[in-house]
Parts: C-alpha cells; sequence; structure tokens
C-alpha cells in the first residue's frame, strides 16, 4: 500500500471531545434553523450530528453551541444511515 492509497491524519490542530446542543442558521433566503449535537471542536471548527441531509460544502451558517457561536462554513457532510455528520470551519467567532 503506498502513501497515497493510505488515510493519513491531515489535521494540524487537536480535537477535542464535546458534547451539548448546536444551534445553526442558514445564510441567505429561507433561513432553516437546524438543530443538532456538538461532537468535538478545534480551534477553528467542529463536527456536529444533526437531520439536515441538504446542506453541502460551501454553505455559510451563523452557530451557537456551548463553547461559542459566530459565523463557519460546511466543509464536509457523512450521510449515515439516521443522521448526518458535519464538519464546519469557523470564519467569525
Amino acid at each position: 500500500m503506498t502513501k497515497s492509497t493510505c488515510s493519513v491524519e491531515q489535521r494540524i490542530e487537536e480535537r477535542k471531545p464535546a458534547q451539548g446542543e448546536i444551534w445553526f442558521v442558514l445564510d441567505g433566503p429561507g433561513s432553516l434553523e437546524i438543530r443538532g449535537r456538538l461532537l468535538d471542536s478545534s480551534k477553528s471548527g467542529f463536527r456536529a450530528s444533526h437531520s439536515q441531509m441538504t446542506l453541502s460544502a460551501g454553505q455559510r451558517v451563523h452557530f451557537c453551541h456551548s463553547s461559542g457561536q459566530g459565523s463557519a462554513v460546511v466543509i464536509w457532510n457523512r450521510i449515515l444511515a439516521w443522521h448526518v455528520e458535519t464538519g464546519f470551519f469557523i470564519t467569525d467567532k
């Protein structure tokens, strides 16, 4: 197996387990409010679990959770059987 086929950890910031409720609202028309659970966080981002399967990479949101609030952009989604996990990059605290 070559290095290019292996999954190599590339994060430079430590992720810390987190818990609690999170609320985020999509930017733009409609302002859909989504509630979910905070799974972990780092200095520049966080991961959350929720039920909104229509989020896509690049969408901007306003968020509020136990560790703070601000603006973020969706980086990735993982759609699982009963929920979605999304990684967010914080753009403004």
